[in-house]
C-alpha cells in the first residue's frame, strides 16, 4: 500500500430525533432532524473541497440523506451497501441510556470492561466490523493514487472499522471516542497500512449524542 496515498474519511450521519433523546438506534431507521440536515449541508460543503473520488453509505436513511448532501455538491454517486449499517442492537434498540442501564446493567457494564457482549441479543462489535471493514476496504482499493473515499455510517460501525483497519485488538476499540454528528475521521496510506490522521474532525462543536450510549 505505501505510496498510493489513498485516503479514507468515515462521515457519521446528521441529528436525529433519538439522537436527541439519546435512545439506541441500531438499525432501526430513523429520518434527519431539519439541524441534521442542516448540519450534512454544512458538512459536505468541507468534505467537497477534499475533492472526493467516490462516496459510499449505509441504505439507512439517516445515512442516505446526509451522503445525498454531499453529493448533491460534489455530482457523485453514491452506492449503498446494507454492510455499513449500525450495530444491530435487539432489544435495546429504541431505550434510552437510561433504560438500558436500569434493565440491563451488568450486560453494559460488560461491554464497556471491554468483554464481547451481544447487546441486546444483537452483533458483536467483532461482527459489525466483519460485515463493514471489508465494504470499506474494497472500495479504497478501487481508488487511484492519492485518491479519496467517503464513507457515510454510523458511530458504532465506524469506531468498529476503524479499529479493524487499523489492526487493533477489539477490547481496544472503545479508547477510539465517540463521533459527534455529522463529524469524521480520516485513516491515510502509511508504509505499514492505515494510519489515523483525524478523529472527530469537523466545526461542529456538538456534543456526541449517539448509539455508543
Amino acid at each position: 500500500m505505501a505510496g498510493r496515498g489513498r485516503r479514507i474519511v468515515l462521515w457519521r450521519h446528521g441529528q436525529t430525533a433519538w439522537n436527541l433523546e439519546r435512545r439506541f438506534q441500531g438499525t432501526t431507521d430513523i429520518e434527519l432532524t431539519e439541524a441534521g440536515v442542516a448540519q450534512a449541508r454544512r458538512a459536505a460543503r468541507q468534505l467537497a473541497a477534499l475533492g472526493p473520488d467516490a462516496i459510499i453509505a449505509s441504505d439507512l436513511k439517516r445515512a442516505v440523506d446526509t451522503a445525498a448532501e454531499l453529493a448533491a455538491v460534489t455530482g457523485l454517486e453514491v452506492t449503498y451497501d446494507e454492510g455499513l449499517r449500525e450495530t444491530y442492537a435487539g432489544v435495546w434498540q429504541g431505550l434510552t441510556h437510561e433504560e438500558i442501564m436500569e434493565r440491563h446493567g451488568e450486560e453494559y457494564a460488560a461491554w464497556k470492561r471491554g468483554e464481547p457482549v451481544r447487546r441486546g441479543g444483537g452483533e458483536l462489535e467483532t461482527e459489525v466490523a466483519d460485515r463493514a471493514a471489508p465494504v470499506v476496504e474494497r472500495s479504497a482499493e478501487k481508488l487511484p493514487d492519492g485518491g479519496v473515499l467517503v464513507v457515510v455510517s454510523h458511530g458504532g460501525t465506524i469506531r468498529t472499522t476503524i479499529g479493524r483497519l487499523l489492526g487493533l485488538e477489539p477490547r481496544s476499540w472503545e479508547a477510539l471516542g465517540g463521533l459527534s454528528n455529522c463529524c469524521w475521521s480520516v485513516l491515510g496510506e502509511g508504509a505499514r497500512g492505515w494510519r489515523l490522521l483525524e478523529h472527530n474532525a469537523g466545526t461542529l462543536p456538538e456534543p456526541v449524542l449517539g448509539d455508543d450510549v
